[in-house]
């Protein structure tokens, strides 16, 4: 990847920082293709010309708590990569994931310019994806989960599994992924004293609890390679 100039790094440096919580100078300098001496550089240069970067020594670099900067502009290409994304969501299977991304995407659409405007609704007129075509919807609990998760937040879900035992569950979700057209949720569940795979059609009933849980010491690719290493298939879903 070809080094980005230094007026546009400087900017994107910025919107980057915005966009999460910490940002590490390693991550910066992969990211723009530079060392890690030019991105010390650069973050000095935004300090000097009034943006509060806190450094956490160990850590990173994140933006002072309400510190916001101007709504940013999307170039052509990444206007076009969500109103692309935009009708992909559409034919997701679960309600709150299409529901909310449509609402963020109406006020990502409220920054873009007259002309980039007219662009996006003609490229919107002219996608479509064949997945799903019927718009079938079979859950609407990715946003509670996706919630418990970042939240570290017991749940409480009757669960009837594909093998037909239908049981009432507490448990510590983990991750999620997708795979054959289903949300699949992986959870430490406290009746089975193990990590297990539920898919989040088959949930039929849940509710987040006031219980916090110790969040899991491990990776969503690191549950990956002991599952493989393991051949290690759940009651609730076979591991594909």
């Amino acid at each position: 990847m070809k080094s980005k100039p230094r007026i546009s790094r400087l900017t994107a440096i910025l919107t980057h920082l915005q966009s999460k919580r910490i940002v590490t100078a390693t991550e910066l300098a992969a990211k723009y293709d530079v060392s890690i001496r030019t991105i010390y550089r650069d973050i000095r240069t935004l300090e000097a010309s009034g943006i509060p970067i806190f450094t956490e020594e160990g850590k990173g670099y994140s933006l002072m708590e309400g510190y916001h900067l101007p709504p940013v502009m999307f170039s052509e290409e990444e206007a076009n990569a969500l109103i692309t994304a935009e009708h992909l969501i559409k034919r997701n299977k679960d309600q709150s994931l299409v529901e909310n991304y449509q609402s963020a995407i109406t006020k990502i659409k409220s920054v873009f310019r007259g002309v980039q405007k007219k662009k996006s609704e003609l490229l919107s007129e002219r996608i479509a994806f064949r997945y799903n075509p019927q718009n079938e919807i079979t859950s609407a609990n990715l946003a509670k989960i996706q919630s418990a998760i970042t939240s570290f937040q017991l749940v409480q879900i009757t669960y009837n599994s594909l093998g037909g035992e239908h049981t009432k569950r507490i448990i510590e979700p983990f991750a999620l992924y997708s795979t054959n057209e289903n949300w699949l949720l992986v959870a430490y569940c406290r009746l089975r004293k193990s990590f297990r795979v539920f898919r989040i059609d088959l949930i039929e009933s849940i509710t987040l609890l006031h219980e916090k849980f110790p969040p899991h010491e491990m990776t969503l690719q690191e549950y990956f390679e002991k599952c493989i290493k393991n051949f290690s298939p759940t009651p609730d879903k076979p591991m594909a």
